[in-house]
């Protein structure tokens, strides 16, 4: 895989268009197309090169390479078995597993994912920097969604803005959690910002980023409520600070005051579905891994 490359052929409607609107409407941005023009990419059409300039025809060919990415020098790669759910030129869905961050920060600079993931692309000849779309905390196991392309990571970030691709998780809260008016449903909607004591910790507070979580009660344990949540939006931390926000922490959470659970040496937080449009097949997706092990065996003892 030399150059990323999207291929399109024009029909009778492009006839006589721009190939820079042609572009345009296939979501290619003046950013990337001036990063074609000056970073080693190319406009071809009919297999000759050609500039945005170039007046189209009804069943021209149009190709256009994107020019290789270059990884940071910071992030080193790392040999790493990485569950691969799903795989194609364009797109990873991967399941990660609790105790792996999901990038380098000054406490976790080796051993994470991104780590894993430039390994795993120079071994197939990916010249690609690494794309995460839907990221996961360190302790938080489950479905993640990698672009393999900045292209294609631009276009699931409008999907995103539109609410394109959804995330559903299970978690186990402190206490009995009931939904609104004491039905099994609930939502949240709290703006959530940093805490001004900490620069990791989260709270609701009113100057902070909209944030919406759905929730269903699914089941009650010895001491704890079995829910599960779809994220309407993607804040940092959004589950954790919301169920606390409700004063139902999520087990083993440390950080946000959560009770400890025996078998559990973190916050039981698990991605467990994910859906989306793929963003050059244009076909919908879904995903669903089941429960980690450790949350699997805290069910099995209520």
């Amino acid at each position: 895989m030399e150059r990323f490359c999207l291929e399109y052929t024009a029909g009778a409607q492009d006839e006589g268009k721009l190939l820079r609107e042609f572009l345009k409407e296939r979501q290619i941005s003046k950013a990337a197309l001036i990063d074609i023009k000056f970073n080693g990419g190319a406009l071809l059409v009919n297999g000759s090169a050609v500039t945005v300039r170039y007046l189209l025809r009804e069943g021209d060919t149009v190709k256009v390479f994107f020019p290789k990415e270059v990884p940071s020098e910071e992030l080193l790669p790392e040999e790493m078995y990485l569950d691969i759910m799903y795989e194609d030129e364009y797109v990873l869905v991967i399941n990660k597993p609790a105790g792996v961050a999901s990038i380098p920060s000054r406490e976790h600079r080796f051993g994470t994912l991104a780590n894993g993931l430039l390994a795993y692309y120079q071994s197939k000849g990916i010249h690609s920097t690494i794309h995460i779309v839907t990221r996961l905390d360190r302790d938080t196991s489950g479905l993640m969604l990698i672009a393999k392309h900045r292209h294609a990571h631009h276009l699931f970030s409008l999907q995103q803005r539109d609410f394109g691709v959804k995330r559903k998780y299970e978690a186990l809260v402190h206490g009995v959690l009931n939904g609104d008016d004491g039905s099994v449903f609930g939502t949240v909607d709290a703006p959530i910002g940093r805490k001004e004591t900490s620069i990791i910790e989260r709270e609701v507070r009113e100057d902070g980023q909209h944030a919406i979580t759905h929730y269903e009660v699914l089941r009650f344990g010895e001491g704890w409520t079995h829910v599960s949540l779809q994220l309407e939006t993607g804040r940092t931390h959004q589950i954790r600070v919301h169920m606390t926000h409700l004063g139902h922490p999520l087990l083993g959470d440390r950080l946000y005051g959560g009770v400890e659970l025996e078998g559990m040496a973190r916050q039981a937080l698990h991605s467990c579905e994910l859906s989306f449009f793929h963003p050059v097949k244009n076909t919908a997706m879904k995903f669903r891994c089941e429960l980690p092990e450790d949350m699997s065996k805290a069910l099995e003892k209520s």
